[in-house]
Order: structure tokens, then C-alpha cells, then sequence
């Protein structure tokens, strides 16, 4: 079992790392995470540690991050709900389902783009209801969508033409 201290030393270890993976300078990670790019610098050096609301900050918005995964072993969402409430004994509100925040605007092999009918951002999913991309500019979700059709277009051509050549033989 992980404690509180041992997840926000992992997350200390691996921010810079995230931070690369996603491709951002400190200037912007630290205005991302809502904290000064001098408290960054010094974390990333290993002058000051991160709190745990920072690593909360860290680790919601990068929850997709394959370091950050890796590094705890699954969605690091689920290991914060089990430190937060480690020593509470809660009872789990009942919620509606998730769709019942979202406006279906386009359906497209395979693929749905939704509308968040309170916050109005998007978001770009699989039939299987799994989040690929979400943003509050529309075009961004289009450019994604349009991208994955075409890796995909691609990837069934390849596929196509290997069977053919496997039958030519």
C-alpha cells in the first residue's frame, strides 16, 4: 500500500518528466498547475517538494500521461480517491449517468463528438464511450477526428493490401 507521503515523493520524481512528455516549457507547466515557475524550477531540481495539492493538480490534469500511469500502475485518479479517503468512512453519492451532461453534435466511424451542455466544451470519443480528446475550441476536435480517420483510412489500406498479397501467393 502507498501512503500519502510516498505518492506525493513519485510525483515529485516523475513531474519533470511528465512535463516533458507533454511537451511544455516550465513557463508553461507551472501556469498550467497553477503555481510560480520559481516553485517549479526548485521542485524539479529537488530544492522543495511539491504539496499534495499540487500533485492533485499534477496528476488531474495530466491524468492521461503515460509516465504518470506507468509510474503508479492505472489511473492515478483512483489512488487519490483512496488516499483522500483513507481514513473517512464516506458513503458515495448516487449520480446520473455521464451522458446526461452531453449534447451528441456528430457521429463518425466509430468516433462521437459531444457538447458538455453546462461548461460547453468538447470532447471527441469512441463508440466505447472513451475519452480521446476534449477542448473548448470545436475545430481542435475536428483537426483530431480528422487525423484519426485518416491513420485509420491508412491502416485499413495497409491492411487490404497485405491480404492481397498474401492471397496472390
Amino acid at each position: 500500500m502507498i501512503t500519502k507521503e510516498e505518492f506525493i515523493k513519485k510525483i515529485n520524481l516523475i513531474a519533470k518528466d511528465i512535463r516533458k512528455e507533454y511537451n511544455l516549457t516550465q513557463d508553461e507547466m507551472s501556469e498550467i498547475i497553477g503555481i510560480s515557475k520559481k516553485t517549479l524550477v526548485q521542485s524539479e531540481k529537488g530544492r522543495r517538494s511539491l504539496g499534495w495539492t499540487e500533485c492533485l493538480a499534477i496528476i488531474t490534469i495530466f491524468c492521461r500521461s503515460q509516465i504518470l500511469q506507468d509510474s503508479l500502475g492505472g489511473d492515478p485518479r483512483e489512488i487519490v480517491q483512496a488516499l483522500a479517503f483513507e481514513n473517512s468512512k464516506i458513503s458515495y453519492p448516487l449520480v446520473k449517468p455521464e451522458s446526461y451532461w452531453w449534447s451528441d453534435l456528430s457521429k463518425k466511424e466509430g468516433f462521437k463528438i459531444q457538447q458538455n451542455i453546462i461548461n460547453k466544451h468538447y470532447r471527441l470519443i469512441t463508440s466505447k464511450n472513451e475519452l480521446i480528446i476534449s477542448s473548448f475550441d470545436y475545430e481542435e476536435i475536428i483537426d483530431y477526428l480528422n487525423i484519426l480517420l485518416k491513420k485509420e483510412s491508412k491502416s485499413k489500406e495497409s491492411e487490404v493490401k497485405t491480404r492481397r498479397q498474401t492471397n496472390d501467393r
